[in-house]
């Protein structure tokens, strides 16, 4: 198991890793997306192992059921996961497309469908659309 400084929830019983340098808005992210209906997996640190053809993303313990919200604080939430990852946003990357072919990334040897960011107000709900219609893997 390794430890990603990233962070990570689930929908639909899949697991959406979110990569990026500090301050990108992994942690904003992740908060949009819980309310939209996500549950928290981990904030600022994902372990991540691989099971079979997958990998599945959990919190080390610690960190269950917390968030940071900058400028706010620490935030409790009910905990998720783990649960097998089936895309991945990097909000370090810009996409430069307006229509962004089918990317992925390699975790741990194992592809993962990818999308760039930045951090854009309709992100959120593009990637809760994508986990729940099953164009991520």
């Amino acid at each position: 198991m390794s430890s990603l400084h990233a962070s990570a929830v689930c929908l639909g019983g899949r697991a959406l890793l979110i990569l990026g340098p500090p301050g990108a808005g992994k942690s904003a992210l992740a908060l949009r997306m819980m309310a939209l209906g996500a549950g928290l997996i981990a904030d600022d640190r994902v372990l991540v192992r691989r099971a079979g053809g997958h990998l599945v993303a959990a919190c080390p313990p610690p960190l269950v059921g917390l968030i940071e919200a900058r400028g706010v604080g620490i935030l409790r939430a009910d905990p998720a996961g783990p649960a097998p990852v089936a895309l991945a946003v990097d909000l370090g990357r810009a996409e430069p497309d307006r229509l962004p072919p089918f990317r992925n990334t390699v975790l741990y040897g194992i592809p993962v469908p990818l999308v760039l960011g930045p951090l854009r107000p309709h992100l959120g709900e593009a990637l809760r659309q994508m986990l729940l219609s099953g164009r991520a893997a």
